[in-house]
């Protein structure tokens, strides 16, 4: 912070201290992009990871709901009862939870990918446009 109070204009500069000044303004600019990136990646992982999760849970619903309706049928052949009429009622709830849960595990993974910093790509694009432009003037 002090050093910034200190600092001689860029036209009292030597070339050697402009090109030193260049090289420590790219190395922050470097890292700061890197920590974007990490900071995105997390995110974006952690999408991930909820949507996969889901996935799972969609799986598991979908697999009692079979059982369920299984053995509803077994019921109903075996004593032909009432009661095979709610473990049909119960194995739709839990098949409508799974596709629910399905749906929703989808768009969180289609929202987490690709898994690529896209923001921090995006402003290392501006940022080389920015010192392209520099340079040239």
């Amino acid at each position: 912070m002090i050093e910034e109070i200190h600092r001689k204009p860029a036209a009292d500069k030597s070339i050697g201290e402009l090109v030193s000044d260049l090289s420590d303004e790219v190395k922050h600019l470097v890292r700061d992009e890197m920590r974007l990136a990490v900071v995105e990646l997390q995110g974006k992982g952690k999408r991930f990871g909820l949507g996969a999760g889901l996935f799972g849970a969609a799986g598991v619903f979908a697999l009692f709901g079979l059982a369920t309706l299984i053995a509803a049928v077994v019921l109903a052949l075996a004593l032909v009862m009432p009661a095979w009429l709610a473990a049909v009622v119960t194995g739709a709830a839990l098949l409508l939870i799974g596709g629910l849960a399905a749906v929703v595990g989808r768009k969180e993974v289609a929202s987490a990918t690709p898994l690529m910093p896209e923001e921090a790509i995006e402003g290392v694009r501006k940022d080389a446009d920015t010192v392209k432009q520099g340079v040239r003037s």
